[in-house]
């Protein structure tokens, strides 16, 4: 069973940047396809980005493209996901989930994710 603990949310300013890591333990990750959702208040979680299992395809939400980069330590069973230029909008709770099938390429429904950490909060002040 797959424990995921995320990390690195925090109270930053409009334009601040913050790193979350996700730390997989249980279970060796770097056969799946990892993600990152969101979650802010009244919201629907929703894709913020994606890797697929060798690392080597990413994908990102329209709203976060050109802002975030996601990546993967496959020896540290880790994802982080770099989040620059931050904006108000971005405020939520960060998840990190793991794809449900091994070898996946990049995905971003919910549903093809079959484990999930706590997540992290990160709120941006204006």
């Amino acid at each position: 069973q797959v424990q995921l603990v995320e990390s690195g949310g925090g109270l930053v300013q409009a334009g601040d940047s913050l790193r979350l890591s996700c730390a997989a333990s249980g279970r060796i990750v770097s056969h799946y396809a990892m993600g990152w959702f969101r979650q802010a208040p009244g919201q629907e979680r929703e894709f913020v980005a994606g890797i697929s299992w060798s690392g080597g395809t990413t994908y990102y939400g329209d709203f976060v493209k050109g802002r975030f980069t996601i990546s993967r330590d496959s020896a540290e069973n880790t994802v982080s996901l770099q989040m620059n230029s931050l904006k108000p909008e971005d405020t939520a709770t960060y998840y990190c989930a793991k794809g449900r099938r091994p070898l996946g390429v990049v995905v971003e429904d919910p549903l093809d994710f079959d484990s999930w950490g706590q997540g992290t909060q990160v709120t941006v002040s204006s």
